[in-house]
């Protein structure tokens, strides 16, 4: 299999696997030394990382009613011998306000020689998704520093708190 092929195998087994709320599968395709960042984490090697997709994986796939509003559709799959990118919607609700969000993100990932992601950036727009997930107060504050800088502290807790659990 070639290089640009086995990249572009990585990024489908990756979201294939999201989409069914598999992050063991999903670790399967991260590199030990892997960065992940996007709006809300800036995370370091594969343990912070996989962490945090078994932390969002767990969470869904642990309630009845975000278990059943989840839907994961991905697109737009390019790869060559050294890098990538997807673009995916994620429709879920959001357990802390019971909203539904539909976020819309682009994905551009680093791969090593075995086909694995050194380096995974998200992006998508954060009001946007302010605004579905806190309503009133996203509309009105997501276009913030400050409201950034809150939401990225409480999931960087959250996701502390998650991995102590872990052990």
């Amino acid at each position: 299999m070639s290089t640009q092929a086995a990249n572009l195998e990585t990024i489908n087994r990756f979201y294939t696997a999201f989409a069914q709320l598999d992050a063991a599968t999903m670790a399967t395709c991260y590199a030990g030394d892997v960065t992940f960042q996007d709006e809300v984490f800036t995370l370091n090697g594969k343990t912070d990382t996989v962490g945090m997709w078994t932390m969002l994986c767990s969470a869904t796939a642990g309630n009845p009613a975000s278990k059943a509003a989840w839907h994961l559709d991905f697109s737009g799959v390019k790869a060559d011998a050294t890098s990538g990118q997807a673009h995916w919607d994620a429709n879920y609700l959001f357990s802390k306000t019971g909203r539904m969000v539909l976020n819309k993100i682009d994905a551009q990932f680093t791969f090593n020689d075995a086909g694995l992601i050194v380096k995974h950036r998200d992006s998508f727009n954060f009001w946007a998704w302010a605004r579905q997930a806190l309503g009133a107060p996203g509309l009105l504050m997501g276009w913030t520093p400050f409201l950034r800088a809150k939401v990225q502290a409480t999931a960087k807790e959250g996701l502390q708190k998650f991995l102590a659990k872990k052990g």
